[in-house]
This record gives C-alpha cells, sequence and structure tokens, in this order.
C-alpha cells in the first residue's frame, strides 16, 4: 500500500507539539473544510477484498508455546477493564479495580490490566481504589456512546472527568458531521477536546474513538483515522463496544496501517485501542499478530496498544492457568463481572 508524502514536523518553541495544534504542523491541511477534504479524500483508498484477505491470513498465524505464555501476560497488561452500564454502583467498580490490580489473587506472578475504564461520575471511585497501584482510570466522555452534544457540554464532560483525576479521557466523535463530510467540525471538537485534557506531562492522554461499526466504508475508517490524529488523538480507538460490529480484524488491521503511516509521514507515534467483541484469548493474541506484521513491533506495549473489553480477562487467565498447570479452570474459578 502506498504512503503519502513525507510532511515536515513544525516543533513549538519548546521543541514539542503543542497542544491543540494540527499534528506535524500540517496547518495549510486543516486551515478549511476544502483543503481538509482535499487531503483526507486524497489519500489512498482502500482494496475491500485485499484488506480482508489480509486480515484473515494474518489470522491463522499460531504463537508457539515457547510464546504463548509471554503473549498472553502482554494482553493482560494491555486490557482497559471496562464497565460502562447504566446499573453500574460504586461497589461495581472497586471490586473491578481490585480485579483490575491482582486478576489473580492465587497467582501473584499475573499482571496488572493497563487501566480501568468507567463512566465520569464514577472516576474519583476508582482513582481512590487504584492509588499506588499504576493501574491508570480512563473516562468515556463528550456525550459517550452517541457523541450528540454542543461543543460546550462535550468540554464540560471532558473537563469533569479530568477535574475526578482520570488518567484518559475517551471521546466520541459526531459520526453524523462525519458522514455528513463536516470534516473541520470533527477536527475541532477534537483539538478542543484535547486542549481540555491538560498541558504538560500530567495531562489527560486522549483516545478517539471513531464507532467504525457506523462510519460505512473502510475508507471512512481510513479517512476518520488521519482525521483523529491530525487533531492530536494520542490513541485511535475503534469502537464504544455499543455498536455491532466494531472492533473486527480488518478495521483494527486499517487503524493499524494509519498509525503507521502517519508516523512515517509525520514523526509522531500514535496508539491504537480495539474495543468491542474481543473475548477471547485467541482473539487477543490475533489482535498481537496484527500489531506486530502491520503496525511493527514499536506498537507492542501498552503505552501503544490497548484492547478494551470486559470479559476477555478470565479467558485470558483461564489460558494462563492452563499453561502453568497443564489442566483448565471453570469459567466460574475467576470473578464474573
Amino acid at each position: 500500500m502506498s504512503t503519502p508524502p513525507r510532511l515536515a514536523v513544525l516543533p513549538d518553541a519548546a521543541g514539542t507539539e503543542s497542544a491543540g495544534a494540527p499534528s506535524g504542523g500540517l496547518g495549510d491541511v486543516t486551515a478549511s473544510q476544502a483543503s481538509l477534504r482535499r487531503f483526507l479524500h486524497g489519500l489512498p483508498g482502500v482494496d475491500q477484498v485485499g484488506a480482508e484477505a489480509r486480515a484473515a491470513d494474518l489470522g491463522t498465524r499460531s504463537v508457539k508455546t515457547t510464546s504463548k505464555a509471554y503473549a498472553l501476560d502482554l494482553a493482560v497488561r494491555m486490557i482497559d477493564l471496562t464497565t460502562l452500564e447504566g446499573m453500574d454502583t460504586p461497589g461495581k467498580v472497586r471490586a473491578l479495580c481490585a480485579k483490575g490490580v491482582r486478576p489473580d489473587p492465587m497467582d501473584q506472578t499475573a499482571p496488572s490490566v493497563a487501566a480501568i475504564c468507567v463512566y465520569n461520575d464514577l472516576v474519583g471511585v476508582a482513582k481512590a481504589a487504584l492509588v499506588g497501584s499504576g493501574v491508570r482510570v480512563a473516562a468515556v466522555a463528550t456525550a459517550f456512546p452517541s457523541g450528540r452534544a454542543s461543543r460546550g457540554v462535550k468540554l464540560a464532560d471532558t473537563a469533569d472527568a479530568v477535574d475526578a483525576g482520570a488518567d484518559e479521557v475517551d471521546m466520541v466523535i459526531d459520526r453524523g458531521a462525519f458522514l455528513t463530510g463536516r470534516y473541520l467540525d470533527v477536527f475541532d471538537d477534537i483539538v478542543a477536546v484535547r486542549a481540555a485534557c491538560g498541558n504538560g506531562a500530567d495531562r489527560a492522554h486522549l483516545k478517539v474513538i471513531l464507532e467504525t461499526g457506523e462510519l460505512q466504508t473502510y475508507d471512512n475508517v481510513r479517512r476518520a483515522s488521519w482525521l483523529a490524529m491530525l487533531a492530536g488523538a494520542d490513541f485511535i480507538k475503534t469502537s464504544t463496544g455499543k455498536v455491532s460490529p466494531a472492533a473486527t480484524p480488518t478495521v483494527t488491521a486499517l487503524m493499524l496501517g494509519a498509525v503507521r503511516d502517519f508516523r512515517e509521514a509525520t514523526g509522531r507515534q500514535v496508539g491504537v485501542k480495539p474495543a468491542g467483541g474481543i473475548r477471547t484469548a485467541k482473539d487477543a493474541i490475533k489482535n498481537l499478530v496484527l500489531v506486530n506484521e502491520v503496525a511493527g513491533p514499536d506498537w507492542l506495549s501498552p503505552e501503544w496498544f490497548r484492547i478494551g473489553a470486559s470479559s476477555l480477562l478470565n479467558d485470558l487467565l483461564m489460558q494462563r492457568t492452563k499453561l502453568a498447570t497443564g489442566r483448565y479452570s471453570g469459567p466460574d474459578y475467576f470473578t464474573l463481572d
């Protein structure tokens, strides 16, 4: 697949990219609706048959027994352990945090997850439960899951999460705006939300949810990925988990290719988070293969690849126990979330 031409990175006076500024110094690209549309529609088109065949082929790759233990532990460390239900309670979130910190109380070698992902009003509960653990708190924001709200409401939602202590903010784009070609509106939303995440090394990291199941075409997935990255996303994320299809292998591979090409073009690395439908250890390992083969080994860490999931962790723990003991544990051996 061809890549866009290399673009110059224009650092600010401190030698880093300015928060809220177009990434890679691409101000001319985002100067107007017309210029942004030209750029996004000038990206290489996606060969649907070829993209699906390649993702399917990579999904057949096996991981040797000697590498499987490492892959299982890496997958655990990449999980954003998630609860996003209307019936969530402080008690449920505290229990989820305890599980995220020590997934298998009988095996202290089991690593902690990357983050606990909750609604805004439960960020403070999660933050208190995770003190000193190294596990981060992620909050969904900007009128999740629809993204249908005024910019003022979205910014207030983000500020609420950040003020409560969120380390990461998972925002959703307005798919209606994107699908009707109002790319600059979507861009400006992301820029504003990133600014609301704070400044400096301690700012909340921004994950931008594309809701790929509603974007209709693979070309749109690629365009939305680039749009989010141009606006300053730290991660691009497939889905809210509320729409099907969600994190399909083909979509994840396309987004991994986009972050690879974006780094080649701008010098800035962006992470990827598939979410929704990844339930088994086999699914998780397939995603690790996609990361390695499409984006490259630089993305094989929780700093650059996350998996949004709720039920995946138990299957990974069962597979770890099988490797260690030769026996499968029943699904009720671990806590049910």
